[in-house]
């Protein structure tokens, strides 16, 4: 089935929200959107938007927590043509002054508690004409926007008064959005996309259970016969695969259960409380503590509405996977792979030693650094490379661009910064980012597969491995352990012990540094920054 090169998702959620006003669309913190009220609440948003000097192709930052305001800021910038730019709050200055210049941001709608933090980056980034703050904004922020003489909106009291009238210009395929990468390695890169490779690519074309949809209707039409189902979400709207999650299930008319901060005991108890049908997070930065949560209230709540649990964005281990199945032994798991420089790629499966395969598909291939294709049943180790529908290129970087979207045998394609290899039978091995291998003694190390080793002892709770200096071999193996609470922690011989049924004697982390907390970023990915400064002071 051919692909619409028109599709648009302001124009997709319009139609749904048309199809099914009633349905729940959004509980957020214990307040409930139907789909009504979240069109005309993001509709509002985007005539202030407008009234704020927002124009078509613009970028405004949206610098927020979870919330409802950020939800229909998201959707209320697609409504205008605006690209919303994705802010990592946990930032610092610097990188915040970085971010807001590099994607060239003319306003920016911020929660007050980060007032104070914009409020310093704004000397520093010319481009910001207004802000528009959410709450009360905090002195500093009302003195520095008026130094500046940037406009100052408040959120609040501005946002109800917009029309909720759908006035806005028609909309295409080729109007753009950006999306940040997560920064765990550097600084992050903003993927440009078009509306339609982004709705094919990101979204899974309106249907990620069979054929993509052609049409805003026709992603509509198969709301009503019902799709209806309740997910609880704990991924944040700042990241990536929280506005993939995000607009998947509202293109199926499900009903989106979130949190403002991450709590593991209230995502259990919006579980039993919204007789929840799925249960979607990031990797093991969230499912570890979530699924022990579980654990430990199997006798006094009730799981049993749960049919599927969905990891996507990070790698959910084994460990982890098996500890939710002993608990509820007929529930879907799926681990979804995918990066903002591709979108949805497929779903990864384990087998019993944690070696994790991606199947094998027309648009999917792994290859060497000159681009040719490597060999199924070669022990050949290259980059995972993808088709199809593929983003512009890194916003305002034509040089990392020509590098990561080359074309290849006349076919466009992203290459991400996964390694992997090909079985015989065609399923791709994926053995782990390439920025974060760690060469020892001329061997490479994959940190991911350290990770699931040291997640597998039943003392570690979390861990993040990285390359430390080492004068002999180049590089060690080092790693950051946070051992869980009431547990005997284990020496670090016992601990390589342990390590040695699983892994060659060169993977062994030859460091390990314990800490009361691993750094994470909101969405649950590890900081390998932060994870390097740990390992080199230890």
């Amino acid at each position: 089935m051919s692909h619409n090169p028109d599709m648009n998702q302001a124009d997709v959620f319009e139609a749904v929200a048309d199809a099914v006003p009633d349905y729940k669309a959004l509980t957020m913190d214990g307040r409930t959107l139907s789909f009504r009220d979240l069109d005309e609440e993001s509709t509002r948003m985007g005539h202030l938007l407008q009234a704020a000097g927002v124009e078509p192709g613009e970028h405004v930052a949206l610098h927020m927590k979870n919330s409802i305001e950020h939800m229909c800021a998201l959707i209320g910038s697609l409504k205008v043509r605006a690209g919303a730019i994705n802010i990592n709050y946990r930032y610092t200055v610097k990188e915040l002054e970085y971010l807001y210049n590099d994607s060239d941001c003319v306003a920016t709608m911020v929660d007050a508690e980060f007032g104070e933090a914009v409020a310093e980056v704004l000397p520093g980034a010319p481009g910001i004409r207004a802000v528009l703050c959410v709450g009360d904004a905090p002195t500093a922020l009302v003195e520095a926007c008026r130094e500046r003489e940037v406009a100052l909106h408040a959120v609040d009291t501005e946002w109800p008064s917009q029309s909720p009238e759908r006035d806005f210009g028609p909309r295409s395929g080729d109007d753009t959005m950006v999306v940040y990468t997560g920064g765990t390695t550097g600084y992050p890169k903003g993927v440009q996309w078009r509306a339609a490779d982004y709705f094919y690519a990101c979204l899974s074309g309106g249907n990620p259970y069979g054929e993509a949809r052609t049409s805003p209707q026709e992603v509509a039409e198969h709301t009503e016969g019902g799709a209806f189902f309740n997910v609880v979400m704990s991924a944040p709207l700042m990241h990536g695969a929280g506005t993939f999650t995000v607009f998947t299930f509202l293109n199926l008319g499900g009903h989106l259960i979130m949190q403002r901060d991450f709590d593991p005991l209230e995502v259990v108890r919006s579980v039993e409380r919204e007789k929840a049908g799925m249960l979607v997070f990031v990797g093991d930065g969230m499912a570890v503590p979530i699924i022990d949560t579980m654990v430990e209230n199997k006798d006094t709540m009730d799981f049993s509405s749960l049919f599927a649990v969905s990891s996507g964005g990070g790698i959910w281990s084994k460990a982890s996977r098996d500890k939710l199945l002993g608990l509820l032994p007929d529930v879907i798991v799926r681990d979804n792979f995918g990066a903002s420089e591709s979108g949805n790629d497929g779903e990864l499966t384990m087998n019993e030693s944690g070696e994790v395969r991606l199947a094998p598909g027309p648009r999917l291939r792994v290859v060497r650094e000159d681009f040719s294709t490597v060999e199924p049943g070669s022990d050949e180790i290259g980059f995972l490379a993808r088709a199809g529908h593929v983003p512009l290129g890194y916003y305002n970087d034509p040089e990392k661009t020509a590098r990561t979207f080359p074309i290849i045998d006349g076919v466009r394609m992203s290459i991400l910064g996964d390694m992997a290899r090909v079985d015989e039978d065609g399923s791709i091995i994926f053995l782990g980012r390439g920025s974060g291998t760690i060469n020892t003694a001329g061997e490479k190390v994959f940190p991911e597969e350290v990770e699931q080793a040291l997640k597998s002892h039943p003392a570690v709770f979390d861990a993040v491995v990285a390359g430390a200096p080492d004068e002999r071999y180049g590089q060690m193996v080092a790693a950051v352990v946070q051992y869980r609470d009431g547990e005997e922690e284990p020496t670090d011989d016992e601990l390589r012990t342990f390590l040695r049924e699983s892994l060659a004697g060169y993977k062994l982390p030859k460091r390990i540094v314990g800490v009361p907390e691993i750094k994470r970023s909101p969405a649950g990915k590890a900081d390998y920054r932060w994870a390097k400064d740990q390992v080199a002071a230890g």
